[in-house]
Formats: C-alpha cells, structure tokens, sequence
C-alpha cells in the first residue's frame, strides 16, 4: 500500500492511495495563493495600475517590462492569475480508478485532473458539495472570463531568470506547474463525472474495496471518508470541526479501529478563536459605520459567509445599524443563498428543525425579506443605481486579485474611514494588499477557522486510536514564526509519518489475511500445506474460507489443481512438500506436478492431452489471480 502526495498544501490536499488493487484520489485542492504574485484584474480601468512601472534588473541586463511591475516595492507579475496544480509527473493520473472528494474547497483542481490526464474513473461526492463546487468553479471562471488579458507572462518563469528577480517571485514554487483557469466546458464535463453518495451510504469498488463518507462537521455536506477491505481499514479525515456550526456535527465513533489515519485540512488559525473573532468582526464593523464608513468583507459566495451573516442578524439591532444596507455581491450569490436554505438534511438538528415549523433555517432569508440583505451578480446593473453608503458590502475574491472586490479596493482605499475586514484564512492579508498600497482604508484581521485545532486533534486520536497517522510535515513541527509553540504540532506515539509534496510512503500495513472466492465446480478438498492446515468446503453458493496470505500462493494453487478429479475423473491425488514447495503425485496416470515459488513443472509421460490439459488449467488459474 502506497500514498502518493501530489499537494504541498496541508488544507488543499491531493493524495493517491493505492490500496489492494484500486488506485484512489483523496481530493483535488487547488493552490490559489499563487494569485498574489500577480497584479490585480479591475472591472473597469484603473489608471493608478496601468501607470505602474515595469520592472528591470539594477544592472540592467533583464528587462522584463512588458511582464513585471514594480508597486510599493514590490513585484508582481502583469497577466492573467494562474494556479498551482497538482503535482502530475509523480504517477500516471490516467489510471486512477475513483477520486472521493471531502468538501467543495477540495475539488477546485478536479477540471485540470478529469480532463487532461486521460481520467476514465468516477468521482464520489455529497450533493452539497457538488452543487456548491460547481458554484465556486463557476464563479472563478466568470471572474476571470470578464476581465481577459491577452498578454501572457512566460519568460519570467525560467529558471535561469526567476533565480534572479526579487522575492517573493523568486521563492516561489512549482512555477512549471501554474495554469490559467479552466472554461465553464471543463467544468460541466467535469462534474458530469460526479456520482452522489450520502452519508454512511456504503460504495463497492470493483469487489475490492469499500468507501464511505462521514460528516466531517466542517461545511455542508463535508465528508470524512473511510476506506476498507475485509481486513485493512484506512480513514481519511479532512476538513473537519467539532464546534457547533450549520453543518451536521462530525461521526467521530465511525473513524475506531483504523490501521492508518490519514490527516489533513487541520485550522489554519491555531491561535485564533472563531467565537472572538466573530465578536472583533461585529464591533469593528459597527464602529467604522458609526464613523461614516464602509465595510468591505472579501470572501467566497459559500461558507463562512452564512455564519457571518447569522451573526449579523443577531447584531445590527442591538448595535443600531437597522437602517445600514448589506450588500452581496457574487455571479453566484443568488444560487449560494438558496442554496443554504434547501439542504435541509446536511445541517445541524436545530437547523434542521425549524425547515417543519416551517421556518427558514438560515436568517439571512429574513434579512432578504426585510431588504436589509440586498444581492446582486456584480457591481453593474441594478447594484448602480441602488447603491448608497455608507453600507457593508461582501464580495469576492478573498485574495483580492480579481472579482468585484478590485473595484471596492480602488474606491474606498483612500479614505481612512472605510474599513477591510479579512475573514478567509487562505491569504496572507499582507500580501494580498500588497498591489494597493499605499493605503488610507483601515485593516481588521479576523481570520474565522472552524476546521480542528491541534489540542481538538490530538483529543480525537486518543478516542480513535488509529495504529498510524499520516499527515502533512507541517504538522510535525511548530509553525516557523513560533517556533517555541510545540503545542501548535502533533506529538504522537508512534510519531506521525510526514509528507511534502511529491512525496511517496510506503504505508505500514501488515496484510496477515485476505479473503479468496474459487470456482463452484471445484469439488471439496482437504490439505495440509506447511504448518497451516486448510479445508476448503464447496458449495452453492461457495463457502469461502479466510487463508493466511503467507499460504495463499501454495493454497490456491493447490486447489485449482484439485479441482481435476470433477473434471477429469482422476481419483488419486497425493500431496507431499518439498524443500521449494509442494509436489502433486497423479498416481494413478504417473504425473507429477511440482509447486515452486518461481515456477510450475508438468511431468507427464505419453499422456499429451493430460498434459496439455493440466497446463491450461493451470494458465487460467494464473490470468484469474
């Protein structure tokens, strides 16, 4: 059993088991802070970015002006944003046989990995995630479609050049790997792909294997996935929170008894506690409104938006900000609010609960209902002439290099009474402002993570008690900026195994038994072969007995021989072991047939059609194992 590690990114994993005889993805995530190295895509021009100087070496012998500017310092690279994709040399992806997808955030790479690589295989996913992946993909290729850029940036990516621009260009990685988005036929071919399962819903894999999703407590419709053979049981836990959120609470008890757990998508934000930072987000919200300002929230059209907004409705009373207009601006925002509100069966209890009162589950409906909550599908149309301020405005994307939130970006960012509230944890906020300075607006940090913490991890392996843990190496070590903090790692024993990207692992499995069916029409038989005896009971249905693999070879080879007196009236078969293996003595027709680790020998005088005979049998055994 092999684990092939295709992401360097910890909370966008891509990973390839090969687990007896299927070769299984473990998600698709799509690393998109490669977009920070690139200049910011307006919806309507913007002299300050098209005055930007293009950027030469000192001593002049580089010159890559019509691809590099140079803002505040800074370097950024001048065309479309491209993305860091999975890694694709390290194992063919043409023969993966399944991908199990964990949450909508995961499977934003699945386009660049269904059609480009000869991908034939079936891709398993809750309905929310589909639906909700399918808005996220739409919306990035809309955001990106809008604004096109012909130019396209190549010459900076050679190593001979990249070596020598300024950081962080020169640091970054994979570089060979980025491409620019997929188009909307990607998309729909892609998911097309998607069969839906739902939780413990139980999926055979070619008889081999068997996966099944869990509530992974994380985002709607998120899954955990356990995947298992008779005998051998791997989980695969990604994404997932304890706390008490919208989504239905995580199945820890299903994730017992495991012989690896593999672990990814822990908090970002080990240090931040997501009930604190909903407060700070409320009260410098109302504070800058209060002031005369505005409130940008860059953010994705699903996810932690509902919880802010929840929070929210609960807020603007009491804080007096009824009269305060929010707006949600998304291609998508439409869809991703009702979305919320129809999958009843994904959320909480209490949520759940009110869908038969009847009562919407989410209050954001309210808050349509009353105007309050306005949304539109971008900046122009309506959202023009219903515009007013001041007003808090939620709008994508986070990392700030393209959707609507450009345009809020130039046309608050002078004045230091509007204020941008960052509540995604995937960006450096430093580096997505990074193209706007200087800047006059205010920044708020409040970064909102519910995934597991490494305390709220370590409590949940202690209660499952896998033999093995796999994870990320950056979970094997205290983040560098604190590098004194050992409680922000896993300290385990046995210790986690680590990966990084390109990785392969060999994963610790003692495979001691496996399961066999034979063939109805072998008759019954009794054997002794080494120091395990074996009696194999044939009937119709088959009994199937359960064999130590260290015997299986001889085992069966045996048997499929045996199986000659039903077939060829042979009445005498005697077994004796040798040295290399096992020797079956026909008395009656005079012919030896010897079982050797490195071969099978037919000794059979003047009888061609028996020997010919035992050969083909013999043949098919083989083509069947």
């Amino acid at each position: 059993m092999k684990l092939y590690c295709l992401s360097g990114h910890p909370t966008l994993p891509c990973n390839v088991l090969k687990f007896k005889s299927t070769t299984i993805m473990l998600d698709c995530g799509l690393d998109t802070t490669s977009v920070l190295q690139f200049l910011p895509l307006p919806l309507v021009h913007s002299p300050r970015l098209s005055k930007l100087p293009g950027w030469v070496s000192k001593d002049g012998t580089i010159n890559l002006e019509k691809e590099l500017k140079e803002c505040a310092g800074r370097v950024f690279v001048d065309s479309q944003p491209e993305f860091c994709l999975p890694e694709k040399e390290l194992l063919d992806l043409s023969t993966i046989d399944v991908i199990l997808i964990s949450n909508y955030h995961c499977m934003m790479a699945l386009p660049y990995i269904t059609e480009h690589t000869g991908f034939t295989g079936t891709v398993y996913a809750t309905e929310p995630t589909l639906q909700i992946g399918r808005l996220l993909m739409e919306e990035l290729v809309n955001f990106m479609e809008r604004v096109p850029k012909a130019q396209s940036a190549t010459c900076w990516k050679y190593k001979e050049i990249q070596r020598l621009l300024p950081g962080p260009l020169k640091d970054a990685v994979e570089v060979s790997t980025w491409k620019r988005c997929y188009s909307m036929q990607d998309v729909n071919s892609a998911l097309s792909k998607v069969q839906l399962v739902g939780y413990s819903q139980k999926v055979e894999l070619f008889g081999a294997v068997q996966v099944t999703p869990l509530s992974s407590g994380y985002s709607l419709g998120s899954s955990n996935w356990i995947i298992q053979s008779h005998y051998e049981k791997v989980s695969y836990v990604s994404g997932s929170s304890l706390l008490t959120t919208h989504p239905q609470p995580m199945d820890q008890s299903s994730l017992k008894n495991s012989d690896v757990l593999i672990l990814t998508g822990l908090t970002q934000m080990p240090t931040a506690n997501p009930d604190g930072m909903l407060g700070d987000f409320c009260s410098n919200l109302a504070m800058t409104i209060r002031a005369g300002g505005n409130v940008l929230v860059p953010c994705y059209s699903s996810g932690v938006i509902y919880d802010l907004l929840e929070c929210l409705y609960q807020f603007i009373e009491n804080a007096n900000l009824g009269s305060t207009p929010f707006y949600f601006i998304s291609p998508v925002a439409n869809s991703s609010l009702e979305f919320s509100q129809i999958f009843a069966e994904w959320l909480c209890h209490n949520k759940q609960s009110k869908v038969y009162l009847p009562e919407p589950p989410f209050p954001h409906a309210e808050l349509i209902q009353t105007n309050k909550l306005k949304h539109y599908p971008s900046i122009h149309g309506d959202f023009s002439s219903e515009f007013r301020q001041p007003c808090v405005v939620f709008t994508g994307h986070p990392s700030l290099r393209f959707g609507d939130v450009v345009h809020f970006m130039e046309l608050w960012g002078k004045s230091s009474l509007n204020t941008i509230i960052f509540t995604e944890p995937d960006f450096s906020y430093l580096d997505a402002l990074a193209p706007y300075q200087p800047l006059a607006m205010k920044c708020v940090y409040c970064p909102i993570d519910t995934r597991l913490n490494f305390h709220q991890v370590s409590k949940l392996l202690k209660e499952v008690q896998p033999l093995h843990v796999v994870c990320p190496e950056q979970y094997t070590q205290p983040p560098p900026a604190q590098s004194h903090r050992s409680d922000l790692m896993l300290e385990l024993q046995p210790p986690p195994m680590p990966y990084r990207r390109c990785s392969v692992l060999g994963l610790p499995f003692r495979r001691r038994w496996e399961r066999i069916q034979l063939l109805p029409e072998v008759g019954p038989v009794a054997t002794h072969l080494s120091d395990v005896s074996i009696l194999l009971i044939f009937s119709q249905p088959p009994i199937v007995q359960v064999l130590p693999l260290k015997k299986m070879r001889e085992a069966c080879s045996a048997v499929f021989i045996l199986s000659l007196p039903s077939q060829h009236g042979i009445t005498e078969v005697k077994v004796e072991e040798t040295a290399d293996g096992h020797i079956l003595h026909l008395q009656a027709e005079d012919t030896l047939i010897q079982l050797e680790e490195d071969g099978t020998h037919i000794v059979c005088d003047d009888n061609e059609p028996l020997r010919t005979a035992l050969r083909d049998l013999v043949l098919r055994f083989l083509m069947k194992l």
